[in-house]
């Protein structure tokens, strides 16, 4: 596509004229930018389609999560790549709205191209846009119904919001209670306002349905249980935690043990017995009935002496616990990692009512329940019949434990279903004409360029754009100011009564943040590569 010429100067000063090398670049970096934002536009929505994207490993992913589907591109022009940070960093803000920030930039990208080829200067432009989208937000919070983190059931209505545009949708009335209180359990509801995601552990087993999942006031490991013949059930279990080997120690890499005759191999074979039999009966006189072992790299955690010594003591042990999790663990369970065997003592041990090994589908877990003094975590087992499914409902589920985040940090609701947006146009539409010069010019554009979420929304879901977006103007500007799109009844509709809300940190998040980044491309113009 021939980028436009850039305006000529016919004798008026008022006309900006670009020289012709910035212009070209200005516009090549707004075709590339708008390319990525048309091509995830179509998965906006509940009626938004799907991507399936396929690695170079030929892994597969069925999404249609804005952020991840651009995460996974291989997108090659450096202006279309601020796009894809763009929805990385509305996904670390709000984490819902991923799609949204990206088609939003792409409109305002477009409405940028127009007023720069009416001879406009782009630092002018640059400059209302970012007075537009602060007057936005000022508007946005006019519009919102406060919320109290202890009415549930409007948590529950964003939570199906965000969960209605995914594959999972129609488990959405399982996924969205689950979410609800698996956040509501790890904050103290009067004072919180942040929620650390990290408190709520994720895992993913497959076999069952989407269905199955289920939420878990305790810890579940991934693993099986590591001793054979031993209890695979104990109740009113004291739990350890070791950071340390269950095995005989080992050389370093490039030394060698040369041993010359059998005496001196019963007594090394004699020794390592008794190291580890010294291990164990340390665990034992402290009453640990669990143990926990972390993964160790260099030698195994624990020797197969060691396993069948625990199992005849009756000790349960699971290894492999990685190092990640092992703040988790601790918080949960109240107890303190041990990394050296003096430290083992029954003070830094966790008590629980009950820890077994639980089949499910073809394989088991481990599941720690009735913790004694446990921390404000919780655990989701997520369910899935294929791994794309279930890859996708743990998406789905972390976008809805953000929906639920960002009310707590921003105890606000706005409307869903485009009806923001287009009440955002009128009333800028509205401002801009008590606005002079190019400035109203500015604001009319972004104002526009607003309409695009409303108009791909009814695009999506098989409706006439033009005519949907043209009505929902009209029911807005005789006051209707929740009236937006249903996708369901393919209608105009109060969309509260609905039950179609989002939080109002989304909204305004996304719009900031499409506009930053409209501002830096267009403020671009040359782009100079490195040989290094």
């Amino acid at each position: 596509m021939a980028p436009p010429k850039a305006a000529k100067a016919t004798g008026k000063r008022s006309e900006y004229q670009d020289k012709d090398k910035p212009s070209q670049i200005r516009f090549s970096n707004i075709t590339a930018a708008k390319a990525v934002a048309d091509a995830i536009r179509t998965s906006l929505g509940p009626r938004g389609m799907d991507k399936m994207i396929q690695a170079a490993n030929g892994d597969v992913t069925i999404t249609n999560d804005g952020a991840t589907i651009l995460k996974e591109m291989q997108v090659l022009h450096p202006a279309a790549k601020m796009l894809v940070e763009v929805s990385k960093a509305q996904d670390v803000e709000a984490g819902d709205g991923t799609t949204s920030v990206t088609v939003l930039a792409g409109s305002l990208l477009d409405s940028s191209s127009k007023l720069l080829s009416k001879g406009m200067h782009p630092t002018t432009i640059s400059e209302s846009f970012q007075k537009a989208s602060s007057k936005a937000v000022e508007i946005l919070e006019t519009m919102v119904t406060p919320l109290e983190l202890s009415d549930r059931e409007s948590l529950l209505k964003s939570a199906s919001t965000a969960l209605n545009s995914k594959v999972v949708s129609q488990n959405s009335n399982i996924l969205s209670p689950i979410a609800v209180d698996a956040v509501l359990k790890v904050i103290n509801p009067a004072v919180a306002d942040n929620v650390d995601l990290k408190d709520i552990k994720i895992v993913k087993k497959l076999g069952g349905t989407v269905e199955d999942t289920e939420l878990i006031d305790g810890l579940v490991f991934n693993q099986k249980l590591s001793s054979a013949g031993g209890p695979s059930k104990i109740e009113k279990a004291k739990i350890g935690l070791i950071q340390f080997c269950v095995s005989a120690p080992k050389t370093d890499m490039e030394n060698q043990v040369i041993v010359s005759d059998y005496t001196q191999m019963d007594r090394v074979l004699k020794e390592e017995r008794n190291y580890i039999l010294n291990i164990i009966k340390q665990v034992k006189k402290a009453g640990c009935t669990v143990l926990l072992i972390q993964k160790s790299i260099l030698r195994d955690a624990v020797s197969d002496l060691a396993l069948h010594f625990l199992a005849k003591m009756k000790i349960m042990v699971v290894k492999d616990i990685e190092r990640e999790d092992i703040e988790f663990v601790c918080k949960t369970l109240g107890c303190r990692p041990i990394a050296s065997l003096d430290h083992f003592i029954p003070e830094n041990l966790g008590t629980a009512d009950l820890v077994e090994e639980v089949p499910v589908g073809t394989d088991k877990i481990v599941k720690i329940t009735g913790i004694a003094n446990p921390g404000k975590t919780v655990t989701v087992l997520i369910r899935g019949s294929n791994k794309l499914v279930l890859e996708e409902a743990d998406r789905s589920l972390h976008d809805a434990l953000c929906v639920i985040r960002c009310l707590v940090k921003k105890k606000a609701l706005i409307a869903g279903g485009g009806a923001p947006e287009i009440e955002l146009s009128l009333r800028l539409m509205e401002y801009s004409n008590t606005l002079a010069g190019i400035e109203q010019y500015c604001f009319r554009a972004f104002a526009e360029a607003l309409e695009v979420i409303p108009y791909t929304l009814a695009e999506n879901a098989g409706l006439n754009p033009i005519a949907t977006v043209t009505e929902l103007r009209n029911r807005h500007a005789k006051g209707e100011k929740t009236a937006g799109i249903n996708v369901r009844k393919g209608a105009i509709t109060n969309i509260l009564e609905e039950n179609v809300v989002q939080p109002l940190l989304v909204s305004t998040s996304a719009i900031s943040l499409a506009a930053e980044c409209t501002r830096c491309i267009l403020k671009i113009d040359d782009m100079v590569n490195t040989t290094r």
